[in-house]
């Protein structure tokens, strides 16, 4: 597999798991069916899935060669980045998805 197909993949990934928490009401896909899904949970599901996400990147750096050192400068701008990309599922479930 090519690098820029790995980054692409880890786009892919990054944007499904960023919506996830937002598209469906158990918790990280793997507790009971709940009517409401507080926005709590649903931030601390953000919050992992970055997390796991960062992880596959880190295996995919690690695969491709030596990982680079990275400072809080990398965290702080791949954090706002995953959030930004959680902009679609948040716009859907509290601003569109409404019951009239």
């Amino acid at each position: 597999m090519s690098m820029s197909s790995q980054i692409v993949m880890l786009v892919v990934l990054a944007l499904l798991a960023a919506n996830l928490p937002f598209a469906n009401q158990r918790i990280l896909l793997l507790g009971p069916q709940r009517e409401s899904k507080p926005l709590g949970w649903r931030l601390a599901e953000l919050v992992v899935l970055y997390f796991v996400v960062g992880g596959v990147g880190l295996a995919l750096e690690n695969h491709g060669g030596q990982i680079a050192p990275q400072g809080w400068e990398f965290y702080a701008v791949t954090g706002t980045m995953f959030v930004t990309l959680a902009f679609p599922g948040f716009v859907y479930r509290y601003l569109m998805h409404r019951q009239h």
